[in-house]
Protein backbone atom coordinates (compact mmCIF):
# COMPACT_ATOMS: atom_id res chain seq x y z
CA UNK A 1 0.00 0.00 0.00
CA UNK A 2 1.12 3.54 -0.72
CA UNK A 3 1.93 5.83 2.16
CA UNK A 4 0.04 9.06 2.76
CA UNK A 5 3.06 11.02 1.48
CA UNK A 6 3.05 9.03 -1.76
CA UNK A 7 -0.64 9.86 -2.26
CA UNK A 8 0.12 13.51 -1.57
CA UNK A 9 2.91 13.44 -4.17
CA UNK A 10 0.51 11.96 -6.71
CA UNK A 11 -2.23 14.49 -6.02
CA UNK A 12 -0.24 17.70 -5.68
CA UNK A 13 -0.49 19.73 -8.92
CA UNK A 14 2.65 19.73 -11.05
CA UNK A 15 3.24 23.13 -12.63
CA UNK A 16 5.18 21.60 -15.53
CA UNK A 17 2.49 19.06 -16.49
CA UNK A 18 1.45 20.00 -20.08
CA UNK A 19 -1.79 18.02 -19.79
CA UNK A 20 -3.01 19.89 -16.70
CA UNK A 21 -5.44 22.40 -18.18
CA UNK A 22 -6.35 23.73 -14.71
CA UNK A 23 -3.05 24.97 -13.33
CA UNK A 24 -2.76 25.47 -9.58
CA UNK A 25 -2.75 29.16 -8.64
CA UNK A 26 -2.03 30.65 -5.26
CA UNK A 27 -4.53 33.49 -5.74
CA UNK A 28 -7.99 33.03 -4.27
CA UNK A 29 -10.99 32.16 -6.42
CA UNK A 30 -14.23 34.11 -6.02
CA UNK A 31 -16.26 32.68 -3.14
CA UNK A 32 -19.67 31.55 -4.41
CA UNK A 33 -21.27 31.77 -0.97
CA UNK A 34 -20.17 35.39 -0.59
CA UNK A 35 -21.32 36.19 -4.12
CA UNK A 36 -24.74 34.76 -3.26
CA UNK A 37 -24.81 36.96 -0.16
CA UNK A 38 -23.90 39.97 -2.31
CA UNK A 39 -26.75 39.21 -4.74
CA UNK A 40 -29.18 38.80 -1.83
CA UNK A 41 -28.02 42.14 -0.40
CA UNK A 42 -28.60 43.89 -3.72
CA UNK A 43 -32.12 42.40 -3.81
CA UNK A 44 -32.72 43.64 -0.26
CA UNK A 45 -31.45 47.12 -1.13
CA UNK A 46 -33.58 47.33 -4.29
CA UNK A 47 -36.72 45.87 -2.73
CA UNK A 48 -36.63 46.57 1.03
CA UNK A 49 -39.39 44.83 2.89
CA UNK A 50 -39.63 42.18 0.18
CA UNK A 51 -36.26 40.55 0.82
CA UNK A 52 -34.00 40.48 3.88
CA UNK A 53 -34.46 39.43 7.48
CA UNK A 54 -35.44 42.71 9.13
CA UNK A 55 -38.81 44.22 9.73
CA UNK A 56 -38.37 47.45 7.79
CA UNK A 57 -40.37 50.59 8.48
CA UNK A 58 -40.27 54.16 7.22
CA UNK A 59 -38.42 55.09 10.41
CA UNK A 60 -35.54 52.65 10.00
CA UNK A 61 -35.39 52.20 6.21
CA UNK A 62 -32.39 54.49 5.63
CA UNK A 63 -30.49 52.84 8.47
CA UNK A 64 -31.07 49.34 7.10
CA UNK A 65 -30.07 50.33 3.57
CA UNK A 66 -26.91 51.94 4.95
CA UNK A 67 -25.94 48.79 6.86
CA UNK A 68 -26.60 46.66 3.76
CA UNK A 69 -24.54 48.97 1.55
CA UNK A 70 -21.58 48.78 3.93
CA UNK A 71 -21.67 44.97 3.94
CA UNK A 72 -22.17 44.87 0.16
CA UNK A 73 -19.18 47.15 -0.37
CA UNK A 74 -17.04 44.91 1.81
CA UNK A 75 -18.11 41.73 0.01
CA UNK A 76 -17.82 43.06 -3.54
CA UNK A 77 -14.45 44.73 -2.97
CA UNK A 78 -12.97 41.45 -1.77
CA UNK A 79 -14.62 39.30 -4.44
CA UNK A 80 -13.80 41.62 -7.33
CA UNK A 81 -10.20 41.89 -6.13
CA UNK A 82 -9.87 38.10 -5.89
CA UNK A 83 -11.45 37.67 -9.31
CA UNK A 84 -9.07 40.12 -10.97
CA UNK A 85 -6.05 38.50 -9.29
CA UNK A 86 -7.06 34.95 -10.21
CA UNK A 87 -8.20 35.68 -13.77
CA UNK A 88 -5.68 38.40 -14.57
CA UNK A 89 -5.27 37.20 -18.17
CA UNK A 90 -8.97 37.93 -18.80
CA UNK A 91 -9.06 41.36 -17.19
CA UNK A 92 -7.78 43.57 -20.03
CA UNK A 93 -5.52 45.76 -17.91
CA UNK A 94 -7.56 45.78 -14.69
CA UNK A 95 -5.58 45.44 -11.47
CA UNK A 96 -6.81 44.15 -8.13
CA UNK A 97 -6.34 47.60 -6.59
CA UNK A 98 -9.16 48.80 -8.91
CA UNK A 99 -11.63 46.74 -6.87
CA UNK A 100 -12.88 49.59 -4.61
CA UNK A 101 -13.56 51.83 -7.64
CA UNK A 102 -15.29 49.03 -9.55
CA UNK A 103 -17.41 48.24 -6.50
CA UNK A 104 -18.52 51.86 -6.26
CA UNK A 105 -19.34 51.93 -9.96
CA UNK A 106 -21.47 48.79 -9.64
CA UNK A 107 -23.34 50.21 -6.66
CA UNK A 108 -23.99 53.34 -8.72
CA UNK A 109 -25.89 51.14 -11.23
CA UNK A 110 -28.31 49.69 -8.65
CA UNK A 111 -31.04 52.34 -9.20
CA UNK A 112 -31.00 51.63 -12.96
CA UNK A 113 -31.06 47.87 -12.36
CA UNK A 114 -34.10 48.38 -10.12
CA UNK A 115 -35.83 50.53 -12.75
CA UNK A 116 -35.33 47.86 -15.42
CA UNK A 117 -36.52 45.09 -13.10
CA UNK A 118 -39.66 47.04 -12.18
CA UNK A 119 -40.44 47.33 -15.90
CA UNK A 120 -39.84 43.58 -16.28
CA UNK A 121 -42.21 42.88 -13.37
CA UNK A 122 -44.88 45.11 -14.90
CA UNK A 123 -44.49 43.38 -18.29
CA UNK A 124 -44.96 39.96 -16.69
CA UNK A 125 -47.99 41.13 -14.71
CA UNK A 126 -49.61 42.81 -17.71
CA UNK A 127 -49.10 39.72 -19.87
CA UNK A 128 -50.28 36.99 -17.50
CA UNK A 129 -53.88 36.93 -16.25
CA UNK A 130 -52.84 34.32 -13.66
CA UNK A 131 -50.71 36.94 -11.88
CA UNK A 132 -52.79 38.60 -9.15
CA UNK A 133 -50.31 41.27 -8.03
CA UNK A 134 -46.89 42.73 -8.75
CA UNK A 135 -45.75 41.34 -5.40
CA UNK A 136 -46.66 37.82 -6.54
CA UNK A 137 -44.62 38.27 -9.71
CA UNK A 138 -41.57 39.43 -7.74
CA UNK A 139 -41.81 36.61 -5.19
CA UNK A 140 -42.98 33.68 -7.28
CA UNK A 141 -42.05 33.98 -10.96
CA UNK A 142 -38.81 32.19 -11.93
CA UNK A 143 -38.35 34.49 -14.93
CA UNK A 144 -38.00 37.47 -12.59
CA UNK A 145 -35.58 35.60 -10.34
CA UNK A 146 -33.44 34.86 -13.40
CA UNK A 147 -33.65 38.47 -14.59
CA UNK A 148 -32.54 39.84 -11.21
CA UNK A 149 -29.34 37.81 -11.42
CA UNK A 150 -28.91 38.57 -15.12
CA UNK A 151 -29.22 42.34 -14.74
CA UNK A 152 -26.73 42.37 -11.84
CA UNK A 153 -24.33 40.11 -13.75
CA UNK A 154 -24.63 42.15 -16.95
CA UNK A 155 -23.67 45.31 -15.06
CA UNK A 156 -20.61 43.53 -13.65
CA UNK A 157 -19.62 42.33 -17.12
CA UNK A 158 -19.90 45.86 -18.50
CA UNK A 159 -17.28 46.90 -15.95
CA UNK A 160 -14.88 44.36 -17.47
CA UNK A 161 -15.01 41.90 -14.58
CA UNK A 162 -14.69 38.29 -15.83
CA UNK A 163 -16.18 35.01 -14.53
CA UNK A 164 -18.09 36.56 -11.59
CA UNK A 165 -21.00 37.52 -13.88
CA UNK A 166 -21.22 33.95 -15.14
CA UNK A 167 -21.20 32.57 -11.60
CA UNK A 168 -24.14 34.84 -10.73
CA UNK A 169 -26.25 33.87 -13.74
CA UNK A 170 -25.50 30.20 -13.17
CA UNK A 171 -26.89 30.55 -9.64
CA UNK A 172 -30.20 31.52 -11.21
CA UNK A 173 -29.85 28.80 -13.87
CA UNK A 174 -29.53 26.16 -11.16
CA UNK A 175 -32.52 27.53 -9.25
CA UNK A 176 -34.91 28.22 -12.16
CA UNK A 177 -33.79 26.21 -15.19
CA UNK A 178 -33.43 29.49 -17.13
CA UNK A 179 -30.00 29.98 -18.74
CA UNK A 180 -29.22 33.62 -19.61
CA UNK A 181 -25.64 34.49 -20.50
CA UNK A 182 -24.57 37.76 -18.82
CA UNK A 183 -23.22 39.01 -22.15
CA UNK A 184 -26.67 39.07 -23.78
CA UNK A 185 -28.20 42.52 -24.29
CA UNK A 186 -31.83 42.60 -23.11
CA UNK A 187 -34.04 45.67 -23.36
CA UNK A 188 -36.79 47.04 -21.15
CA UNK A 189 -40.05 45.28 -20.27
CA UNK A 190 -38.73 41.78 -20.93
CA UNK A 191 -40.76 38.80 -19.75
CA UNK A 192 -40.32 35.06 -19.55
CA UNK A 193 -43.50 33.09 -18.85
CA UNK A 194 -43.10 29.75 -17.03
CA UNK A 195 -39.44 29.80 -17.97
CA UNK A 196 -38.10 26.27 -17.61
CA UNK A 197 -35.63 25.45 -20.37
CA UNK A 198 -35.19 28.97 -21.78
CA UNK A 199 -31.68 29.56 -23.18
CA UNK A 200 -30.38 32.99 -24.22
CA UNK A 201 -26.88 33.01 -25.72
CA UNK A 202 -23.97 35.36 -25.13
CA UNK A 203 -24.31 37.61 -28.18
CA UNK A 204 -28.11 37.83 -28.30
CA UNK A 205 -29.61 41.29 -28.69
CA UNK A 206 -33.20 41.55 -27.46
CA UNK A 207 -35.28 44.68 -27.86
CA UNK A 208 -38.08 46.15 -25.77
CA UNK A 209 -41.36 44.44 -24.85
CA UNK A 210 -40.22 40.94 -25.84
CA UNK A 211 -41.94 37.89 -24.36
CA UNK A 212 -40.56 34.33 -24.31
CA UNK A 213 -42.30 31.17 -23.20
CA UNK A 214 -40.81 28.00 -21.73
CA UNK A 215 -38.30 25.99 -23.72
CA UNK A 216 -37.28 28.79 -26.11
CA UNK A 217 -33.68 28.65 -27.31
CA UNK A 218 -31.91 31.68 -28.76
CA UNK A 219 -28.72 29.93 -29.75
CA UNK A 220 -25.86 29.66 -32.22
CA UNK A 221 -25.71 27.41 -35.28
CA UNK A 222 -21.93 27.19 -35.47
CA UNK A 223 -18.79 29.17 -34.68
CA UNK A 224 -15.48 29.86 -36.37
CA UNK A 225 -12.17 28.67 -34.92
CA UNK A 226 -8.85 30.52 -35.03
CA UNK A 227 -5.49 29.00 -36.01
CA UNK A 228 -5.16 27.53 -32.52
CA UNK A 229 -8.52 25.80 -32.69
CA UNK A 230 -10.19 28.24 -30.29
CA UNK A 231 -13.57 29.88 -30.97
CA UNK A 232 -13.38 33.40 -32.42
CA UNK A 233 -15.38 35.91 -30.43
CA UNK A 234 -17.98 37.17 -32.89
CA UNK A 235 -21.77 37.65 -32.99
CA UNK A 236 -23.43 34.27 -33.43
CA UNK A 237 -26.84 34.54 -31.71
CA UNK A 238 -30.15 36.06 -32.87
CA UNK A 239 -31.31 39.66 -32.80
CA UNK A 240 -34.88 39.90 -31.52
CA UNK A 241 -36.41 43.30 -32.26
CA UNK A 242 -39.08 45.13 -30.23
CA UNK A 243 -42.53 43.72 -29.45
CA UNK A 244 -41.79 40.10 -30.42
CA UNK A 245 -43.50 37.06 -28.88
CA UNK A 246 -41.85 33.63 -29.11
CA UNK A 247 -43.98 30.70 -27.97
CA UNK A 248 -42.89 27.54 -26.21
CA UNK A 249 -40.15 25.19 -27.39
CA UNK A 250 -39.17 27.25 -30.42
CA UNK A 251 -35.52 27.28 -31.46
CA UNK A 252 -33.99 30.32 -33.17
CA UNK A 253 -30.39 29.86 -34.22
CA UNK A 254 -27.61 31.94 -35.72
CA UNK A 255 -27.08 35.66 -36.29
CA UNK A 256 -30.50 36.22 -37.78
CA UNK A 257 -33.03 38.96 -37.10
CA UNK A 258 -36.61 38.48 -35.99
CA UNK A 259 -38.29 41.71 -37.11
CA UNK A 260 -40.27 43.84 -34.70
CA UNK A 261 -43.89 43.01 -33.88
CA UNK A 262 -43.46 39.42 -35.06
CA UNK A 263 -44.93 36.27 -33.50
CA UNK A 264 -43.06 32.96 -33.58
CA UNK A 265 -45.38 30.03 -32.86
CA UNK A 266 -44.59 27.02 -30.72
CA UNK A 267 -42.13 24.30 -31.76
CA UNK A 268 -40.70 26.34 -34.63
CA UNK A 269 -37.14 25.77 -35.91
CA UNK A 270 -35.98 29.14 -37.31
CA UNK A 271 -32.59 29.71 -38.96
CA UNK A 272 -33.45 32.57 -41.35
CA UNK A 273 -34.31 36.20 -40.68
CA UNK A 274 -37.93 37.30 -40.91
CA UNK A 275 -39.24 40.85 -41.58
CA UNK A 276 -41.31 42.91 -39.14
CA UNK A 277 -44.92 41.82 -38.47
CA UNK A 278 -44.18 38.21 -39.46
CA UNK A 279 -46.30 35.29 -38.25
CA UNK A 280 -44.29 32.06 -38.22
CA UNK A 281 -46.01 28.77 -37.44
CA UNK A 282 -44.99 25.15 -37.38
CA UNK A 283 -45.70 23.35 -40.64
CA UNK A 284 -48.82 21.22 -40.70
CA UNK A 285 -48.18 17.73 -39.35
CA UNK A 286 -48.15 14.89 -41.89
CA UNK A 287 -49.76 11.52 -41.23
CA UNK A 288 -47.83 8.58 -42.71
CA UNK A 289 -48.86 4.95 -42.30
CA UNK A 290 -46.51 1.99 -42.51
CA UNK A 291 -48.25 -1.18 -43.72
CA UNK A 292 -46.41 -4.40 -44.40
CA UNK A 293 -43.07 -2.61 -44.23
CA UNK A 294 -43.97 0.09 -46.77
CA UNK A 295 -41.98 3.27 -46.26
CA UNK A 296 -39.37 1.64 -44.05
Amino acid sequence: MKSINEHIDMLCPQSDDPEDILQFRQSAMPDTSQLKEAVDLIKTIMFPGYFGHWRVSADNLRSHIGVDLERLTELLTRQIGDCISHFSELCKGLKSDCAPELTERLIDTIPEIKRLLCMDIKAVFDGDPAAKSHDEVLFCYPGIQAMINYRIAHSLLQLGIPVMPRIITEMAHSATGIDIHPGAQIGESFSIDHGTGVVIGETCIIGRNVRLYQGVTLGARSFTLDEHGLPIDMPRHPIIEDNVIIYSNSTILGRITIGHDSIIGGNVWQVHSVPPYSRIQQRRAMSVSFIDGAGI
